[in-house]
């Protein structure tokens, strides 16, 4: 069972909203919903989701700017994202990604490889919140604004993206992430990721790839 667990749903066919919202109260997650992107982004601001599984094609505004939207929100960073469509070619799936989507499921859904993603990608960020614990002021002597940076290259974000989730410049972070180099004494990101968290953050940084 998942106490405590919300997930958000974005979909517009009633059907299979439905479906979803009853499979996933079964499997003891809280669920909220809607059927547009612009109710999807005010819910998702309100309501704090451990995961949204959002349909690509939505009124008002569809899939992407939603991730869009929820990616630019710092407090919404840790939130995984699971798109959901028809098959599309790899370009569309390449843009989710690139956008910040933790997976893209296409439709017809199997609701158990559904769940399967669901459980991996919170397994995924409790392994983050263990590392991040690791990242203290201090370590390595870094500052704390330094081990939010190395904390957010361990996951694969860019400079632009940590940027945004930092609300700092982007010069701002790579003066962070000079520093940080320095003060591990290694000569790359992945370096640096892997010397604090290990294959965590090896596994982080290759998936952004």
């Amino acid at each position: 069972m998942n106490p405590g667990v919300t997930i958000l749903i974005i979909e517009p066919e009633p059907a299979l909203r439905t479906d979803l919202r009853e499979f996933l109260m079964t499997e003891g997650f809280v669920v909220v919903e809607t059927d547009n992107g612009t109710s999807g982004l005010t819910l998702a601001r309100e309501t704090k989701p451990d995961v949204v599984i959002c349909d690509l094609t939505l009124p008002q505004l569809d899939g992407y700017a939603v991730l869009r939207g929820l990616r630019a929100d710092r407090q919404m960073a840790s939130s995984a994202f699971l798109l959901i469509g028809a098959p599309t070619g790899p370009e569309e799936v390449r843009a989710a990604m690139n956008l910040g989507a933790d997976d893209f499921l296409y439709k017809p859904l199997c609701l158990p490889d559904l769940l399967l993603a669901v459980q991996t990608r919170l397994a995924r960020r409790n392994e983050q919140g263990a590392a991040r614990a690791l990242t203290l002021p201090g370590q390595f002597g870094l500052s704390p604004r330094e081990g939010e940076v190395l904390f957010w290259v361990a996951q694969g974000k860019t400079n632009p993206e940590i940027a945004v989730i930092l609300e700092i410049g982007r010069a701002t972070v790579k003066t962070h992430l000079q520093k940080i180099l320095e003060k591990t004494g290694t000569h790359n990101r992945l370096g640096a990721a892997t010397l604090a968290f290990g294959e965590t953050g090896i596994k982080q940084i290759a998936l952004k790839r």
